[in-house]
């Protein structure tokens, strides 16, 4: 196999978004869906503790969920997608702007006051953010499969 065989192969691997749709999935799978249930099931870790924990997670979880768009952005660019994966770009941007300019800092404030001895003020946060979760994995899973479903340019 040439060079430039290996390299178009490559070229042509990353201009699918799949990987990046599949790559953000495992992220968010992996820390919403496993790591913070098992956390709070715990019996060594108090619930103070673990929302401590959960709090700066899901900071980084945040910032890992941007650099993950821009890579998706970026990637829907160059391999000249359609202006249906604009669309669909555009719901996750409003997903990860949501959680991360409103419900993470608003959950972060409920630890505080939970930190601090208190009982926070009831709240949906919580529920919208786990929805935001689940509509945004289902959005990354049809489009990592449409993506290998459909050619660059489609």
């Amino acid at each position: 196999m040439h060079y430039t065989s290996v390299l178009g192969r490559i070229r042509n691997a990353l201009l699918h978004p799949a990987w990046v749709c599949f790559t953000w999935i495992g992220l968010t799978v992996g820390i919403s869906m496993l790591a913070t249930p098992v956390r709070f099931a715990a019996g060594s870790i108090t619930r103070p503790v673990a929302l401590d924990v959960g709090r700066v997670v899901f900071a980084a979880l945040n910032k890992a969920e941007l650099a993950a768009l821009v890579a998706l952005l970026i990637v829907v660019r160059v391999s000249g997608r359609s202006s249906t994966w604009w669309a669909w770009c555009g719901l996750l941007i409003l997903i990860v702007l949501a959680q991360g300019a409103w419900l993470i800092p608003e959950l972060s404030a409920r630890t505080d006051v939970i930190l601090a001895g208190g009982t926070p003020p009831p709240s949906n946060a919580h529920a919208i953010y786990s929805t935001l979760e689940l509509t945004k994995i289902g959005v990354l899973l049809f489009l990592g499969f449409r993506s290998l479903a459909e050619k660059p340019g489609d």
